[in-house]
């Protein structure tokens, strides 16, 4: 799966120049960074998507605890990497994606979505595409924390004083403290300031 080089979204950090195609995730386009992109690109351990290519050949990446399958298996925000090192997606205040080292092993996800299936459990829609059924009744916005079998350990609700990253608007890329919630605005303190922003553009952490 490929797009033009003009068609790739902002928050991948790719030269403007270079050639013609550029690979796109086989899902999530829209908000992840391709494999073959995070390893030749980003994190710099290969030179060519052959060589990537042979990585996987080789077992020598997951994602997210699995092995990695397709040069185009998506990589979303908060999700991790392992190569060389361990590496956690995160957003800079640009608004481009950038790998840090971690020691994490579990990761976090918003939930997006839920509803009744059988047996009357709850299917919980999570931001990377991910859908998990549980007894247990959370609320769209909070943000559930999943190990490598996709099991929850914990969950952080969304309320007051929780810590929130911004994913999306003017202030994508930062970290503050949920300081009021009035049904869809929330007012988040940053260092030096509060500002008033909608919950999709947060997400709990």
């Amino acid at each position: 799966m490929h797009q033009t080089r003009s068609e790739v979204i902002k928050a991948l950090p790719l030269a403007r120049k270079g050639t013609k195609y550029v690979a796109r995730a086989m899902r999530n386009s829209s908000n992840s960074v391709p494999l073959v992109v995070a390893i030749r690109d980003m994190l710099k351990l290969a030179n060519t998507s052959k060589e990537v290519k042979g990585m996987i050949h080789n077992k020598k990446i997951k994602i997210n605890g699995n092995l990695a399958k397709n040069l185009t298996d998506p990589i979303c925000l908060f999700c991790i990497i392992d190569a060389d090192k361990t590496y956690l997606l995160t957003m800079l205040p640009t608004g481009r994606f950038s790998f840090v080292e971690t020691e994490e092993t579990d990761r976090k996800l918003k939930i997006t979505g839920k509803r009744l299936v059988r047996n009357g459990k709850l299917q919980y829609s999570l931001h990377d595409g991910t859908n998990i059924a549980s007894e247990k009744n959370y609320f769209v916005g909070d943000t559930l924390i999943l190990n490598h079998e996709n099991k929850t350990i914990r969950y952080i609700k969304f309320d007051k004083e929780k810590d929130v990253f911004v994913v999306s608007g003017n202030y994508i890329g930062k970290s503050g403290n949920i300081q009021n919630i009035s049904e869809n605005k929330i007012t988040v303190k940053f260092d030096n300031e509060d500002v008033v922003l909608s919950k999709a553009q947060v997400m709990v952490i």
